[in-house]
């Protein structure tokens, strides 16, 4: 074995090591988002609109003695609310919306220091295997799923430093990047290994570049979209004290979200702005394959769900623009969306025999 053989073999080991440790710090952060959901008190929305509404409520007993007295009423003052679309509820977001202060923003704080921590190692996880096969790192589905998770959780990041009060989607975020991670590590850990002559392209980096960002930020869209689906319907059954109403588990996890009309909100804003890279990645797609097989378009299974996906999506971004399609029946059709994306991750790539299916697993 030569020397760069053996510096390639050792980086590859390195890298390993990296993620699997990025592993155990995201378990740990996991840990800390759980307790902060368990333990965590209300955040300072929440606080605020309790404070006023009490305030109100006294204004409204002074307003009375004052009128019975002769006095100047005293004008309430309103409740702070999330303001929704047209036709919906108007109420407060939850305390994970923000995690300003007291007992649980301890906990929150732990939980995204420790979230910090594991994304550094990760990344370094994800450059250590790019320099070990000196190319891009995203060449089959292990570097591929790694790399993805990795983007996912720097948008999040990038999100809070914005100052976006998006706290509550730490702990799915965490528990699906450990369950992607273990899936790479477990069952598609591919070997560092050079890729056929026709992925050797600038088109790499841009085609699939473009991919993976534009899917780790659907999947915080589809997050926020399942987690909408929920909180409706729970503001729902609140709303009609005649029927059932929720539990004190669903209750204490509910509660602690945004309001629907918030998640309702972050996912159509984040949807609808990467809808256009997932357009220029499908066309950057095409570019490549008319340099690497002759042609643009030849209805690979890859190329059609990648296509199906994008006419889901535009259905969503339509349907939000048609008045009757708003709310929980566009919600259904985004989250009909990202499925059709993973599927054209995992499905096609494991299950479907294509043009692409020589990048291997």
């Amino acid at each position: 074995m030569n020397i760069a053989a053996a510096a390639n073999e050792t980086l590859a080991h390195n890298s390993n090591l990296l993620v699997y440790s990025a592993m155990a710090v995201y378990t740990l952060a996991f840990l800390a988002h759980m307790a902060e959901w368990v333990f965590g008190s209300r955040s300072k929305v929440g606080r605020t609109a309790a404070a006023l509404t009490a305030q109100s409520t006294a204004s409204a007993t002074v307003s009375v003695k004052s009128r019975q007295g002769g006095g100047t009423a005293v004008l309430e003052r309103p409740e702070v609310v999330t303001k929704s679309l047209a036709g919906s509820r108007d109420v407060p977001d939850g305390p994970g919306a923000a995690g300003d202060t007291e007992k649980g923003d301890l906990y929150g704080r732990i939980a995204i220091s420790l979230t910090v921590l594991a994304w550094a190692l990760h990344v370094g996880g994800v450059l250590t295997r790019a320099l070990s096969v000196q190319r891009a790192p995203w060449g089959n589905m292990y570097e591929f799923s790694t790399t993805f998770a990795a983007v996912a959780v720097g948008l999040y990041l990038l999100l809070l430093v914005l100052g976006k009060k998006v706290r509550w989607i730490g702990l799915p975020l965490v528990t699906t990047v450990l369950l992607d991670l273990g899936l790479a590590v477990s069952v598609l850990y591919t070997a560092s290994d050079q890729l056929v002559p026709a992925l050797h392209s600038y088109w790499l980096w841009i085609h699939v570049s473009c991919a993976i960002i534009s899917g780790a930020a659907l999947y915080l869209g589809a997050v926020s979209t399942l987690l909408f689906l929920f909180r409706d319907s729970y503001e729902s059954k609140l709303a009609d004290p005649a029927g059932k109403q929720p539990g004190a588990f669903a209750s204490s996890v509910l509660e602690r979200l945004p309001s629907a009309a918030s998640l309702d909100k972050f996912a159509y804003r984040v949807n609808a702005t990467v809808f256009p890279l997932w357009t220029f990645t499908i066309i950057a797609g095409a570019i490549w394959a008319e340099a690497a097989w002759g042609r643009y378009w030849g209805w690979d299974p890859k190329e059609v769900w990648a296509f199906i996906t994008w006419v889901a999506y535009a259905c969503y971004l339509h349907a939000r623009a048609t008045a009757g399609w708003k709310g929980r029946k566009a919600a259904y059709l985004g989250l009909i969306g990202f499925a059709c994306y993973l599927f054209n991750y995992y499905g096609v790539n494991i299950f479907v025999t294509g043009l692409h299916s020589y990048a291997g697993v």
